[in-house]
């Protein structure tokens, strides 16, 4: 389902200027050709979300408004050896925002790895719960 909600936001280009939308930080792990070469390089995370681009599926790992705390969960998968890049998006204003403007707040208050980890891998479960709703 989330990959739906990520796919619509890819048209909105010039969005970034209205209020209702939000610059949000994507940490992607990879692209895959197909969902099952997701499905199995994707086996070993419990928390990831995905979007179809180009007929690609594109995985994240991570969410956040800040670049600050997109480089911290960049770090702590570069420490497990764990290739990501970032990617702005933008996407529409909902409640989600709020939570994850509050969940950046206390991001951005540690550099504890384990404390990251649970905070993105929160984030990423309400982003799920969220879309799922719609």
């Amino acid at each position: 389902m989330a990959y739906l909600i990520i796919n619509s936001y890819e048209s909105l280009d010039g969005a970034a200027v209205s209020a209702k939308t939000e610059k949000v930080f994507f940490i992607q792990r990879g692209v895959y050709s197909s969902l099952e070469s997701m499905n199995e390089a994707m086996s070993d995370f419990t928390d990831y979300i995905y979007g179809v681009e180009d007929n690609m599926y594109h995985c994240y790992v991570g969410l956040s408004l800040n670049s600050d705390n997109a480089s911290k969960i960049v770090n702590v998968y570069k420490s497990q050896n764990i290739d990501t890049i970032v990617k702005e998006k933008v996407i529409e204003y909902t409640e989600f925002i709020d939570i994850l403007s509050k969940y950046d707040e206390i991001l951005s208050k540690t550099d504890d790895f384990k404390s990251i980890q649970t905070i993105n891998n929160q984030v990423l479960a309400k982003y799920e719960e969220e879309y799922e709703e719609r």
